[in-house]
């Protein structure tokens, strides 16, 4: 059975706190699993959520920033322990590869698995799968930082009552969509464009151009939201978000499901962080991430 959802290991920006782990998000794909900027802790945290070595198929780092990397350590080396038998393909800023080589050997190991590094040095396609395309866009923050978009393609849904209308059934209705046409008829003729689900997940940055293309058209926009309304001097002077700028991204990009994360510690209610969004005028599925959360990604329209 195919599973498409993001499963939330950790929450907090620089710092963690007593009920937020560093930062980690875990995408499921159908059969793959994409994990996102493993902070200190997350393969502890991947112990919670039920998440093994053997679901991750690609690593992809926003950037060398503690809370976003550190726990690539712990990470890759249980990926080597647990002896994953499928290759695994890590994704990062290309400045950061000083970076990136010393938290993969940080200590000695057995290497039993081949990861295989495909750093990012320009805006983008990263991957191309039957499933998915992999895509990054540079962001504006103060180190090298890059957000990533998965985009399924698109395929055919076929219609019922075209199909009747043109007396196509049973196994017709399958040669049809394999070989595009049965005599007369085509497959454009029963059949409508179903759009393929997109996915974006944009952590530290100001406002800026990546932002936006990362999050257009999206079903599932995991963004930070480091600071709230108030702040929003720090958040520029930083190279952050808040939580209306956020939304207004979302709501303008015609986002679906919107998930907010990367909060400051100096907040201590989660709730004023959806108050804003919804000030802000987004006004889809709003969720305001806590550790462990599990949202899937909604299904097609």
């Amino acid at each position: 059975m195919s599973v498409r959802e993001l499963v939330v290991l950790g929450t907090a920006s620089q710092v963690p706190t007593r009920h937020r782990n560093h930062n980690g998000y875990l995408l499921r794909w159908d059969g793959e699993g994409l994990l996102f900027d493993p902070g200190e802790g997350t393969q502890r945290q991947m112990l919670r959520a039920g998440v093994a070595a053997h679901d991750l198929n690609r690593i992809c780092v926003t950037h060398f920033h503690g809370d976003h990397s550190l726990g690539l350590a712990g990470v890759i080396q249980r990926i080597n322990l647990d002896r994953v038998p499928h290759e695994i393909t890590a994704h990062y800023p290309r400045s950061g590869r000083y970076f990136f080589e010393r938290l993969r050997y940080a200590t000695a190991y057995r290497e039993t698995v081949d990861i295989k590094e495909v750093p990012v040095a320009e805006d983008g396609t990263l991957a191309v799968t039957d499933a998915y395309r992999l895509e990054a866009r540079r962001l504006s923050h103060p180190v090298e930082s890059y957000g990533y978009r998965l985009v399924e393609p698109d395929g055919r849904r076929m219609l019922p009552e075209r199909l009747a209308a043109h007396g196509v059934k049973g196994p017709d209705v399958g040669r049809i969509q394999r070989d595009g046409a049965i005599g007369s008829v085509l497959l454009e003729d029963v059949s409508e464009v179903r759009r393929g689900q997109r996915f974006a997940f944009v952590m530290d940055t100001r406002l800026c151009d990546g932002v936006h293309a990362l999050a257009q058209d999206c079903d599932l926009l995991v963004i930070e939201s480091t600071f709230l309304d108030e702040d929003e001097d720090l958040a520029v002077e930083h190279g952050h978000l808040t939580a209306g700028q956020a939304a207004r991204v979302a709501r303008d990009a015609g986002v679906r499901h919107l998930v907010l994360t990367h909060f400051s510690q100096r907040y201590t209610e989660p709730d004023e962080f959806e108050r804003q969004a919804r000030a802000a005028g987004f006004e889809g599925e709003l969720s305001v991430a806590h550790d462990l959360l599990r949202v899937p990604v909604p299904k097609r329209r």
